[in-house]
């Protein structure tokens, strides 16, 4: 088991967001920008100020400033040999060292961007919720918390800086179920129109192992930023037309977190990618790569590895199932709200909807803690495995309109009101959502990537000493 292997669990078991591996935007040049002749107050408008160096020693120590913090040479040293151990372990060829140290020193940029707007938000994951994540990570692995820990120092990393990449981890799977999963939306047409292709191609439907290089252009680029960008990723399309390695290619050239990794996406399946970039990759026979593809963010070259054809669908299930509709209203434990005083203010709440003074709507707007608030805390309609058990079993436990005493789940403490049950075909409720589920990691992909680009032009970087 490898340390990569710990952290992605992290993300899938302990995030309270929509899996796949955070995104991180990456802005490299061809080489780090140089150090800012301008003084800090000509900088743009970040509200943050670069420390001032108290010491020649402190300056030589510092790579370079994200907004109000360093990253120090140390650190960098330390990622690029993360990095260099993972492609070894994974055979892969490594590009040229400075190309090595450019990704890696961008991917902590963007890293420590988002971190610092996590934190302006006030997302927090305190020691509690971190040590549960971590059991769950271990249980997962089929290992006590020692061993994990063990396995973790025999990698080289201490096991106090596995516990803070793992809360870094759940703080932007966080920040990014706020400022990106939250605001996806699909709607039914689009979703007729999914299904309605889906069953077209149906006799055709393969996965294809895809890896990408992607050339990203800076927000608000000038035409001649973006011809500059364009050119770059000519010349590796030709490069690559040529015989290049394109692994080694994407490890040297692309801005996207998987460049370390030889670019390499995985099995997907084109109906899930955007439909300019599925339309290229049909043209492809294994071992071929697209064009370059202009995207929202940049410009992509993609390579298809090899195509599978899927597994039959397994037969609908027809069975009726019973569904529930329900609002609930959620508190997270913090340093500054115990659990006491949130199971307090939650029995005030009942009882305020009990006795008619405010509906759960208004009251889940006001003070409910998670994504659901804006709606009036409204889930939708829920099937029996659809939310975590402590829900369920309040949920059944409900007649319509009546609302739950205070339930404690993963996330953190509810009370819960059924609004009203139905019983629906199951077949064709499980196919929308399927449908749903497709639609918004497509969306999410794209605006995820277009998200975290912003968040790292945004931010103030200052190259202090090149290595």
């Amino acid at each position: 088991m490898r340390t990569t292997q710990i952290k992605l669990a992290a993300v899938l078991l302990c995030a309270f967001a929509a899996n796949d591996v955070l995104a991180q935007a990456a802005a490299p040049a061809s080489k780090p920008a140089a150090p800012a002749a301008k003084p800090a107050a000509a900088k743009p408008s970040t509200g943050f100020l670069p420390p001032a160096a108290s010491s020649a020693h402190v300056i030589d120590s510092v790579y370079v400033i994200v907004n109000d913090e360093v990253i120090t040479n140390r650190e960098v040293d330390q990622r690029v040999n993360e990095y260099t151990q993972r492609a070894r372990a994974a055979n892969m060829q490594l590009p040229a060292p400075e190309d090595l140290r450019r990704q890696a020193v961008e991917a902590m940029i963007s890293e420590r961007a988002q971190l610092q707007l996590a934190k302006e938000m006030g997302v927090r994951v305190s020691d509690t919720e971190l040590d549960r994540a971590i059991g769950r990570i271990a249980e997962s692995q089929k290992m006590s918390v020692q061993e994990l820990r063990n396995q973790a120092e025999k990698e080289g990393m201490s096991y106090a800086g596995f516990r803070e990449q793992i809360r870094n981890e759940i703080m932007m799977s966080r920040l990014t179920d706020h400022e990106v999963d939250s605001k996806i939306q699909v709607s039914e047409a689009e979703i007729d129109t999914y299904l309605a292709a889906e069953k077209a191609a149906a006799a055709e439907r393969v996965d294809m192992d895809i890896a990408q290089i992607m050339v990203r252009i800076p927000e608000n680029a000038s035409p001649e930023q973006i011809a500059a960008r364009k050119a770059r990723a000519d010349e590796v399309a030709r490069q690559l037309r040529t015989g290049a390695d394109f692994a080694k290619m994407a490890a040297t050239y692309s801005d996207a977190p998987d460049a370390l990794k030889g670019g390499a996406i995985g099995w997907r399946d084109p109906a899930a990618l955007p439909t300019p970039i599925a339309n290229e990759l049909r043209k492809l026979k294994p071992g071929q790569s697209t064009p370059v593809i202009r995207a929202n963010f940049g410009f992509l070259i993609l390579k298809l590895n090899d195509v599978r054809k899927q597994a039959a669908q397994q037969a609908q299930d027809t069975a009726a199932v019973t569904q529930t509709h329900a609002r609930h209203i959620m508190l997270k434990v913090t340093p500054t709200l115990t659990e006491a005083d949130a199971r307090k203010r939650l029995a005030e709440y009942k009882a305020k909807i009990e006795s008619k003074q405010a509906t759960m709507e208004d009251l889940a707007r006001q003070f409910s803690q998670d994504s659901s608030a804006s709606k009036g805390g409204d889930m939708g309609w829920l099937e029996p495995d659809d939310t975590v058990p402590e829900l369920t079993a309040a949920m059944n436990a409900l007649q319509p309109g009546q609302v739950s005493d205070v339930v404690k789940s993963p996330f953190g403490l509810h009370i819960v009101q059924v609004i009203e049950r139905k019983t629906q075909d199951a077949a064709k409720e499980r196919e929308r959502t399927v449908a749903r589920q497709v639609l918004t990691e497509r969306k999410r992909g794209e605006a995820l990537e277009d998200w975290a680009r912003q968040v790292r032009d945004r931010a103030y970087v200052e190259f202090r000493e090149e290595k």
